[in-house]
């Protein structure tokens, strides 16, 4: 087996590519050694003990490591942990399956969405499916959707996009872009 690593946008998170699927569907975000006790990968991943997020998506496993930690020493040490992991097929949560652990919302909203808004939250719920996700996944992320009012979209950034230097260029240059080239409503976009 091979594990292929790409780097992000973010100069502290790696993303590891094991060829495979680690997720069957969703995303899963770990910010502390605490969260990560849900999944032996992830607390194995902080064990190292110079990681301070630890961030599952489809086929892909993002690793931020904290400030002055150096990913030349780290990165070996991840790679054989994700090895050990794939090669010997244990399961990616506490008990073999996810069903039983508390996991966050995903749909934590910041404002309550109107219902006379109804088609254009469905047009950003759209084009972040089908345009946005794919990009953001791309550097090892993910964004979710946390509401809309008067124009403005509430957004945020999870994984390696997660306090990525360039997040705020993403979601006014990038993303505010494109909602507001298709959905005219659509004035802002903030990070929640």
């Amino acid at each position: 087996m091979f594990i292929e690593t790409e780097t992000t946008p973010n100069p502290a998170s790696l993303k590891f590519l094991p060829g495979r699927q680690v997720m069957p569907g969703g995303t899963r975000e770990f910010s502390s050694p605490e969260a990560a006790a849900a999944s032996p990968l992830a607390e194995a991943i902080f064990d190292t003990g110079e990681v301070v997020n630890v961030f599952f998506g489809s086929d892909f496993i993002s690793v931020t490591i904290a400030p002055g930690a150096d990913w030349s020493a780290l990165k070996p040490q991840v790679v054989a942990i994700l090895l050990d992991h794939f090669i010997s097929e244990a399961p990616l949560f506490a008990g073999g399956s996810a069903s039983g652990i508390a996991v966050p919302a995903d749909d934590v909203m910041v404002v309550e969405d109107d219902p006379a808004n109804a088609d254009i939250v469905a047009q950003i719920s759209e084009l972040l499916e089908t345009r946005i996700r794919p990009a953001v996944a791309g550097d090892g992320g993910d964004i979710a959707y946390r509401g809309y009012k008067d124009g403005v979209v509430y957004l945020t950034l999870q994984g390696a996009c997660s306090g990525c230097p360039s997040s705020t260029a993403t979601l006014k240059h990038g993303i505010e872009g494109l909602l507001k080239h298709y959905i005219p409503e659509v004035t802002e976009v903030r990070a929640a």
